[in-house]
C-alpha cells in the first residue's frame, strides 16, 4: 500500500470546483432509466450511453472521477479505446462499483445490509488491472420516524464499509465509503439527523479499528433532508445548517473529501444544497458531489437514445456538470438554470 499514492489520487477527484460522475447503475437500474425514454436497456445502448457521457466536451473541468459499474469498465468507445483508457486520458480517475448489493437483514424486519465482501480481494486485483483507482460501497440505511434501523443494522453495515475500505487500500485503491440514510419516507429532518449522526459515530470508529487510514478515502454521505412523504419540507439553508453541523461533529478533519450523494433529489434541489453549504464558510474537507441520477435524469431526456441528439445530450450535461462546479465555491444560484 502506497499512502501516498492513495492520498493524492483522493486530492484529485475533489481539487477545485471537480466532483465525481456516478455512473455506476446496475443493469437493472440502468433499465428504468431507459424505460423512462422508451429505449431498450441492450449492452450496446449503455455502451452508447455511457461514450456520450465520457466524450463530452469540457467535462474534466469540472468532473475530477467517474465510478463505473463492471460491465462499463469492461467496455470501450467505438474506436476501441478501453472507458479507463478514455477517461484517464481526459484527466479523470475511473473507479469502480464493488459491492453486491442491499439484501433483508436477517431477523431484522425493515433493515438491511450490503453484501460483496467475499471474494473482494481479487476482484480488486483485477479491478485495479482494468485501470480503476478508486472504488465504492454503498452502505443502505432504512428508516422510518421511530424503529428502523436497528442499532445492529448501523453496526453491521459500519463493519461492512470499514472491511471493504481497508480492502481497497491494501490494493492500493482509494475506497469512497457511502454510508445512505435514505430519503424515501415519511421521516422528518431532524428524525433523519439522529440516525445520520449515529451512523457516522459507528463508522469512523469501525474505520479505526480496521486501521483505514482516514486521509486515504472518501466519504459519500446523504445530506440531512426530510422524507419525500414527510408533511413538514426542508428548506435549503435548513438542509445546509443540519447537514454541517453533523458533518463538523462527526467526520475527522483527516478525511480529504466529502462528495454527497443526491439520493432522489431532483438536479437542481441537489445543486442548491451543495452550494448552501459552500456558501455558508470554510470546512477542514471540500465539500463537493457524487452524483447520478442529478446529474444525468436532464441528459436522458434531452437525448432519448438517438444519435442526432447526442450534442444537445451532451450540451446539457456540461452545463449540470458546470453548475455543480460554481457550487462547489457557493457561486450558484438557480436563476443560471435558465441561461443557454
Amino acid at each position: 500500500m502506497n499512502v501516498d499514492e492513495l492520498k493524492s489520487v483522493a486530492a484529485a477527484i475533489v481539487a477545485q470546483q471537480k466532483g465525481i460522475l456516478a455512473a455506476d447503475e446496475s443493469n437493472p437500474t440502468i433499465k428504468k432509466r431507459f424505460d423512462s425514454i422508451r429505449l431498450e436497456s441492450t449492452e450496446e445502448n449503455r455502451r452508447r450511453y455511457r461514450e456520450l457521457l465520457f466524450t463530452a466536451e469540457g467535462i474534466e473541468r469540472y468532473i475530477g472521477g467517474v465510478i463505473l459499474f463492471d460491465e462499463t469498465l469492461r467496455q470501450s468507445s467505438r474506436d476501441g479505446t478501453p472507458f479507463a483508457e478514455l477517461l484517464s486520458s481526459r484527466g479523470i480517475i475511473p473507479g469502480i462499483k464493488v459491492d453486491k448489493g442491499a439484501k433483508a437483514l436477517a431477523m431484522y424486519s425493515g433493515d438491511q445490509v450490503t453484501e460483496g465482501l467475499d471474494g473482494l480481494r481479487e476482484r480488486l486485483a483485477e479491478y485495479k488491472q482494468l485501470g480503476a483507482k478508486f472504488a465504492k460501497w454503498r452502505g443502505v440505511i432504512q428508516i422510518d420516524q421511530h424503529d428502523i434501523p436497528s442499532a445492529y443494522a448501523l453496526h453491521a453495515n459500519a463493519h461492512a464499509l470499514a472491511r471493504y475500505a481497508a480492502l481497497c487500500q491494501e490494493a492500493g485503491i482509494v475506497p469512497i465509503v457511502e454510508p445512505e440514510v435514505l430519503m424515501d419516507g415519511p421521516h422528518d429532518m431532524d428524525r433523519c439527523e439522529v440516525v445520520t449522526s449515529h451512523m457516522l459515530e459507528i463508522l469512523f470508529a469501525e474505520l479505526d479499528a480496521h486501521r483505514v487510514i482516514f486521509e486515504g478515502i472518501l466519504l459519500k454521505p446523504n445530506m440531512v433532508i426530510a422524507g419525500m412523504k414527510c408533511t413538514h419540507e426542508s428548506n435549503v439553508r435548513q438542509v445546509a445548517d443540519a447537514t454541517t453541523r453533523c458533518l463538523r461533529r462527526y467526520v475527522p478533519s483527516a478525511v480529504p473529501g466529502i462528495v454527497f450523494l443526491s439520493g432522489g433529489q431532483s438536479a437542481e434541489d441537489a445543486t442548491d444544497h451543495l452550494n448552501a453549504m459552500n456558501a455558508m464558510g470554510s470546512y477542514p474537507w471540500p465539500l463537493s458531489f457524487s452524483y447520478g441520477r442529478a446529474l444525468q435524469a436532464p441528459v436522458l431526456a434531452a437525448w432519448h437514445g438517438k444519435e442526432s441528439n447526442v450534442a444537445m445530450a451532451q450540451k446539457v450535461f456540461f452545463k449540470r456538470c458546470q453548475l455543480n462546479g460554481l457550487a462547489r465555491e457557493g457561486k450558484y444560484n438557480r436563476a443560471m438554470e435558465m441561461d443557454k
